[in-house]
């Protein structure tokens, strides 16, 4: 069986830790290498489809021709700027009102290792959200290490363990500390002048020279999870270049890995239990208690029970243990009817065929292989990368990585199971950490933070304001990125953009936690405020 964990809305998850070697607040202005345009890349109908809803694609292709892409040429290490040149793919889709055109706007949605080439494309998807093209020019850019930028890709030196159904044991634990060492040490050693340089501060000054090729004096800039830690770099850098700057799910700043780790699990636990009060309110529906402690114990129950008598069901090739209950337990609130029915489903089931709903859950999704063609829209190497080169954290023994894992467990029973991974963070990584040193400016900057999400936890958003300044927007919501889908909230972001003011600390209700019991459908979701069950292997470091 194949262990779980859960995907947040952008699909992108935050690095937030301490970066590279920092500059003077004023840098000199680089070179403006000039930017390469040519033929923007064609997609199949199968690519657009396995990417978008059917319904999308001619909306695509619309915004696809008004499309411009290119590359830049920039230095592999900022130290040595005459030496290795490297590429970053590029696009931008011009401003429709070029009388009222403020500038250009840079976007990434995460990671790292996330694609930010199509980022674009989905703002204008957004009906509010494109607005923002009317005055801006929107650029979109695959940073270095992704996509259709100069990239690598680490093989893993041998099998990956796959550990057994039920709960993790010292022995499989063992087998993945050993594979996970072997691999960082094997991608560490893999060109290591290039894998050295996937930064955050390399990607933000890589940001800057796309702003000099395009010929603005200031950048305005959107991001997302690891992509706000992309935007407080290059602010803390570069800050005299900034033009309007909004960081949604901000991310931690100056990390550490296994902070990082417990910090993220709490608030999953947190919510969790806000999960279990919700689900007490709907006891004649789902059965599971009238109070939070009684939920709690039922689905701590229903853990014991699923480790001790994993389920199988003929018409899936997969094996249910305490991991699946547990990432049920763990969704966002707009997936909590979902939630609630997959679990009363699977507590419920009787017979050889899976329960119509989970069913559902576990066939979500475009099928079959990647079709030839379809662009990179996360690349692991990168993100393994900038992990390993920023985190100033312990690189822990075997015995140590085992204790912490089973305090992790411990502290957080009711998601440990699909949420705590064991992992041997980056031990073995070769390269040293590059720390940065955080400071204030004046910049201007706005950070949104979700009360009760997990990927991006609230205090992590106070914590950036008290070390770098800028205003503080509160999303009453526990979904990842959801400022842009939320209508009291995109309306302030609206408004920051045309007119640059924001308030110092204001508020918005984000996406509401749901008051109806009827499961929303697992698959073809056109929702953008709710994640959806989403599965990935044990191995996958770092996403949530």
């Amino acid at each position: 069986m194949k262990k779980l964990m859960v995907l947040g809305l952008t699909a992108a998850l935050l690095a937030g830790f301490a970066t590279p070697a920092t500059a003077a607040p004023s840098s000199p202005a680089p070179l403006a290498a000039a930017i390469r345009w040519h033929d923007c890349p064609q997609y199949s109908d199968e690519v657009l489809r396995f990417m978008f809803p059917t319904d999308r694609i001619p909306a695509f292709r619309e915004l696809w021709a008004r499309t411009e892409c290119g590359t830049i040429q920039v230095p592999l290490d900022y130290r040595n700027p005459k030496g290795r040149q490297i590429t970053v793919a590029l696009n931008r889709v011009r401003a429709t009102d070029q009388a009222r055109r403020i500038g250009s706007m840079g976007f990434n949605p995460g990671g790292p290792g996330g694609s930010g080439y199509l980022m674009p494309i989905n703002i204008l998807f957004n009906p509010d959200m494109a607005r923002l093209n009317e005055r801006y020019d929107l650029i979109g850019f695959d940073p270095r290490g992704v996509g259709y930028s100069s990239k690598m890709n680490c093989a893993p030196p041998g099998p990956f363990p796959e550990p057994q159904p039920g709960p993790l044991t010292e022995q499989e634990a063992r087998q993945i500390y050993a594979a996970e060492v072997a691999f960082n040490q094997a991608c560490g050693n893999t060109d290591p002048a290039f894998i050295s340089q996937l930064t955050t501060v390399s990607v933000a000054r890589d940001l800057d020279r796309i702003r000099a090729g395009l010929g603005e004096r200031k950048l305005s800039f959107f991001g997302v999870s690891w992509g706000t830690w992309l935007g407080v770099v290059f602010r803390n850098l570069f800050p005299e270049r900034v033009g309007r700057m909004w960081l949604d799910s901000t991310a931690i700043p100056g990390h550490r890995f296994d902070r990082f780790l417990n910090e993220r699990t709490a608030a999953a636990e947190r919510n969790a239990s806000r999960f279990a009060t919700w689900l007490a309110g709907f006891h004649a529906e789902y059965g599971f208690g009238t109070t939070r402690e009684q939920v709690e114990s039922a689905l701590l129950g229903l853990q014991r029970d699923f480790d001790a008598n994993p389920r199988r069901f003929t018409d899936l090739d997969f094996v249910f243990d305490a991991e699946f209950i547990a990432l049920a337990s763990g969704q966002d609130s707009p997936t909590w009817p979902l939630a609630a029915q997959v679990l009363k489903e699977i507590r419920d089931a009787i017979g050889p065929l899976a329960p119509p709903t989970v069913k559902e859950v576990l066939s979500g999704g475009p099928g079959g292989p990647p079709p030839a063609g379809l662009p990179d829209r996360f690349n692991q190497t990168m993100g393994t990368a900038v992990f390993c080169n920023e985190d100033t954290g312990p690189r822990n023994d075997f015995a140590a990585a085992w204790a912490a894992y089973q305090r992790r467990l411990a502290d957080n029973p009711l998601i440990g199971a699909a949420m705590v991974p064991f992992t041997a963070n980056c031990t073995g990584w070769p390269h040293e950490p590059q720390p940065v040193h955080l400071r204030r400016s004046n910049a201007s900057v706005v950070l949104s933070g979700h009360l009760h999400e997990a990927p991006s936890p609230y205090q992590w958003t106070w914590e950036t304001q008290l070390r770098v300044g800028g205003s503080v927007l509160t999303v009453d919501d526990d979904v990842h990125g959801s400022v842009p889908f939320a209508p009291g909230c995109v309306a302030k972001l609206l408004a920051y953009f045309d007119t640059g003011r924001a308030k110092t600390h204001d508020r918005c209700e984000g996406i509401p936690t749901p008051t109806a019991t009827a499961p929303p459908s697992a698959s073809g979701r056109s929702d953008p405020g709710a994640t959806l069950f989403r599965l990935q292997d044990r191995e996958g470091r770092g996403r949530l």
